[in-house]
């Protein structure tokens, strides 16, 4: 089989690698080509170098080109993933320390809460680029597979505005059921389970160890017995306490969707763990990716160095994208949790919400299982975040900054913790900041200066309830160094 796979955003190396690695492992696909994009010339020769590498090594007839031309990379192409992140670190940055001043303590800030509400702005015009391209000169009917965060907003606005046949796709569900059957001393292929809900909020409403209905007082005990995760999984622990079933999100994404456990700076402490950034560190998603990209250069050698490993010998990942294009290439039928719009999924979500839910692949597509009923208290808490994110993408597309400040308020963090006054002032404060990936707002961008100017809402100089800082990329060679 020859077929065209186009990765946009392939400056992700590790990422990239995986991805790739992932489709080589599939016999059928040694002679595909994979195109490389990225607008970061750099990033994009170091990812060709070790694609390269793989190919060469494994002696494989797949074809590896790499280009700036992002029209270029999706000409003809047959699948086409992103793993963007618009604005980079530099706007990541304000992501996080605007919304800090007005009191809003955020772990990662790319899903919903002020962060995530703004890096969907930045995203939605950029995916809906590349969708044009994909209607444009891609294969007809080619699949476009969007693993880039926000995930419910970029999904939403490519299946809606885009006019192409859109998948979201995230590894959450697969991390968590990995938890699940670790607490409950199983394999993971031993664990069964249906996970529903929305992208960082789906909830594992049917679970089965070898076969038999594992109950909440189950899972309550598992977890708290647990030596690590009763630890690290505090907010998780209480929910599923509460509504009775585990979520699919860490501790610190999870913490940041609800209203209820970052609102008070004395009490965020409580909940978190700071044994990594993942658990509730403040600001920890941007600490740890500002480490990576630093320490990236020092890396490239040793991905270089396993890229020369011999396939037979690479672990396929559990990441979705490689068994979906085997199962619609090869009719293998493949079993996962898709990103795709509801149109009566879920049962108890509105129709035109983006929720991952599971499905089947085979050659006829992606098909959903129809007919999912959450429960009350996730469907309330999903319905919140829904909301935030239709008012989103409505902001998005329209440059309406009036509707971004409803979307921010609305959002059930933000919300419980600043008043509308100060939800203008944030919004207007980063727009300002992000205005040059913003380019629907360019008209907003002057009267929101004047406002900023004359603004009487008090901000303060606030670093977080747990932040810690950048370490240098010495320092993190002597910590790896202490742990070779």
């Amino acid at each position: 089989m020859a077929f065209k796979v186009t990765v946009i955003g392939a400056g992700s190396v590790g990422f990239t690698k995986t991805l790739i690695s992932d489709l080589l492992k599939v016999p059928e696909f040694a002679e595909c080509e994979f195109a490389l994009t990225d607008i970061n010339p750099h990033n994009l020769d170091m990812v060709r170098q070790i694609i390269e590498t793989i190919v060469s090594v494994n002696k494989l007839p797949a074809k590896v080109t790499a280009t700036t031309d992002r029209r270029a990379a999706i000409t003809g192409a047959r699948y086409i993933m992103s793993c963007v992140r618009v604005g980079g670190l530099e706007a990541f940055s304000s992501d996080i320390s605007i919304p800090l001043k007005y009191g809003v303590d955020q772990c990662v800030g790319d899903t919903i809460c002020a962060g995530g509400i703004l890096y969907g702005q930045r995203n939605i015009p950029v995916i809906l680029d590349f969708c044009k391209d994909i209607r444009e000169v891609a294969e007809p009917g080619a699949l476009f597979l969007n693993y880039a965060n926000p995930m419910a907003m970029n999904t939403w606005a490519a299946e809606m505005y885009g006019g192409v046949n859109v998948v979201g796709l995230c590894h959450g569900v697969q991390h968590g059921a990995h938890q699940i059957a670790q607490v409950l001393g199983v394999d993971d292929s031993e664990l069964d389970y249906v996970c529903s809900g929305i992208n960082h909020q789906t909830w594992y409403i049917d679970i089965r160890a070898k076969g038999r209905k594992v109950g909440k007082d189950e899972l309550i005990a598992a977890f708290e017995a647990h030596p690590v995760y009763s630890r690290q999984e505090k907010v998780r622990i209480d929910v599923l306490k509460r509504f009775g079933v585990y979520s699919t999100e860490s501790n610190g994404h999870l913490s940041e969707y609800l209203p209820w456990y970052r609102k008070r700076p004395e009490e965020i402490g409580r909940w978190i763990d700071m044994s990594d950034w993942i658990h509730g560190e403040t600001g920890g998603y941007l600490r740890y990716s500002t480490e990576r990209r630093n320490w990236f250069e020092t890396d490239f050698p040793m991905f270089k160095e396993q890229a020369s490993k011999p396939l037979s010998e690479v672990k396929r990942t559990s990441e979705h994208a490689s068994y979906i294009i085997e199962a619609m290439e090869t009719g293998r039928v493949y079993r996962g949790h898709f990103n795709r719009r509801n149109n009566g999924i879920i049962t108890n979500l509105p129709d035109d919400a983006i929720i991952e839910s599971p499905g089947y692949v085979d050659r006829f597509g992606i098909n959903m299982i129809e007919g999912i009923t959450l429960p009350t208290a996730c469907a309330a808490t999903c319905s919140v975040s829904v909301s935030v994110q239709r008012l989103s993408v409505e902001a998005a597309m329209s440059g309406d900054i009036d509707t971004l400040k409803l979307a921010v308020l609305h959002d059930p963090l933000v919300g419980a913790i600043c008043t509308p006054d100060e939800v203008w002032a944030m919004v207007d404060e980063m727009v300002v900041a992000q205005a040059q990936w913003l380019p629907q707002y360019a008209d907003a961008v002057p009267a929101a200066r004047e406002r900023i100017a004359k603004s009487t809402v008090k901000t303060r100089d606030w670093e977080g309830a747990a932040r810690k800082r950048v370490r240098s990329v010495e320092e993190l060679r002597e910590m790896s160094g202490a742990h070779h």
